[in-house]
């Protein structure tokens, strides 16, 4: 089931007239939450309900017996397993294929074939978002930094809270288990936000990151051979355009979904390709999964309190894990090579100019757009070598033959939301939380009409969903 589509919507309305009828019975509120949230991912498979529920199970249980055990030694062995049980949940589904792969390839390469099982595994759809907030909660509960849950229906709607569901923005325990233990209010600032956040939302997903995926970067990245120049610098751009409106098009619609059912979630995207160097890209890109890696692996690596070495190690190894985490593949992991390459490149360069300014904002912001792009190639290509007909393509000078004035008119459009005010939607919001509300329901559903008018036939899945 996909935000954008009728199904959803009558499925949201539903869900939004029976959760603001139990208000004053806040237990049975989230409970009712709790039930809608699994019929949600039940649509994609049913059979992952019940790794839903064994997750939380599995978390609820580990951080109660931290909170109990009343010596150092104990809660540090609880934390480490409850940890790695998260993590072989997420190993065996999402990386089973690929590592028993590799060894088969690495036994032969020394003569050694072997038979080993490999079983064809299912991905649950967003099984990276849930198990990542699970890892969160429990550490965040063994640090101090989180209460534990007043009950297992907490965690397990902290999990499974059907806006972020599949694609995040991560959550934390400590941003959404307050929010649980009081009665949730909807004040008309946050119904403004988060309706213009979804109209904003089921704007960039299905006109420009549709529109870009069918007319341009599909057709160039399946066959980078049969196009010149231009039509592939055109699809790189336009991919590094459509994975922006895609993803931030999910987060928009999760925050203004929540918002609507008197919940808030933080912030997941800040205008990223205005960013001047990688470390404050991956402090605008995808907030939500870079702070999670600075705080639960780079800073217990030991961040930069070693050095400057040390530092540039732990980025390294943050980023290939990174790479990792985004899929089970070896483009991933050079994906995650290169933003980690680039940000130690950016420190070590700090460190010999003693963090004096040396080029202009301007000239830092195109060289790092440049350099997400080139990660961008890795990241959309399915092989290495698809990868390099990419790269090797930009030096056969031919005309365009998809590129169209429509299609120029997406990726211009889409690079220059990232010279809006910063906060643009929240200053509107704020602007029109006092109009009438007939007005304000006429300006949105004039909103929402247009969009229609203008988005292509069918919705393609978010591409974060594989993640």
């Amino acid at each position: 089931m996909l935000f954008p589509t009728l199904a959803f919507a009558v499925f949201f309305l539903f869900v939004y007239l029976v959760s603001w009828s139990l208000d004053r019975e806040n237990g049975r509120r989230k409970l009712f939450l709790l039930l809608a949230s699994w019929f949600f991912y039940a649509q994609w498979d049913w059979r992952f309900v019940g790794l839903l529920i064994a997750s939380a199970v599995l978390n609820w249980g580990v951080a109660a017996l931290i909170v109990r055990s009343d010596r150092a030694g104990r809660r540090k062995l609880w934390v480490g397993l409850g940890v790695a049980a998260n993590l072989t949940i997420l190993g065996f589904f999402k990386y089973y294929g690929f590592f028993v792969e590799q060894a088969i390839d690495l036994l032969a390469q020394f003569g050694w074939e072997r038979d080993l099982p490999l079983l064809q595994v299912v991905l649950p759809v967003g099984i990276s978002f849930f198990t990542f907030q699970g890892v969160s909660y429990v550490v965040d509960v063994y640090r101090g930094k989180t209460a534990p849950a007043e009950s297992l229906l907490d965690v397990m709607l902290l999990m499974s809270f059907f806006p972020h569901l599949v694609a995040g923005p991560i959550v934390r325990a400590s941003d959404l288990l307050p929010q649980f233990a009081r009665v949730p209010r909807l004040t008309r600032e946050m119904a403004t936000h988060g309706l213009l956040l979804i109209v904003w939302g089921l704007f960039k997903k299905t006109v420009i990151a549709s529109e870009l995926a069918t007319r341009l970067v599909d057709p160039v990245f399946f066959d980078p051979s049969a196009y010149g120049t231009l039509d592939i610098m055109a699809a790189v751009y336009g991919y590094a355009v459509q994975i922006y409106c895609d993803f931030s098009a999910y987060s928009d619609m999760a925050i203004g979904i929540a918002a609507l059912l008197g919940y808030s979630f933080p912030r997941n995207f800040d205008q990223p390709y205005r960013a001047a160097s990688m470390q404050a890209f991956w402090r605008r890109w995808h907030i939500s999964l870079s702070s999670w890696l600075r705080d639960y692996l780079y800073v217990p690596l030991g961040g930069g309190r070693k050095g400057l070495w040390s530092s540039c190690l732990n980025v390294m190894i943050t980023m290939l894990l990174g790479g990792l985490w985004h899929g089970a593949a070896w483009t991933f992991v050079a994906w995650g090579a290169l933003h980690g390459g680039a940000q130690v490149v950016e420190r070590l360069g700090r460190a010999l100019v003693k963090d004096r300014k040396v080029i202009p904002t301007w000239l830092g912001v195109l060289i790092t757009f440049h350099v997400v792009c080139l990660g961008w190639v890795l990241f959309r290509a399915e092989t290495f070598d698809l990868a390099m007909q990419m790269l090797a393509g930009l030096g056969r000078f031919e005309a365009f033959s998809l590129v169209t004035p429509f299609v120029l008119v997406l990726i211009v459009g889409g690079l220059a939301m990232h010279g809006l005010p910063p906060r643009a939607v929240e200053g509107l919001a704020e602007r029109l939380k006092t109009a009438p509300s007939p007005t304000l329901g006429v300006l949105i559903g004039a909103a929402i009409l247009l969009v229609e008018a203008m988005r292509p036939e069918g919705v393609a899945p978010f591409i974060y969903f594989q993640f």
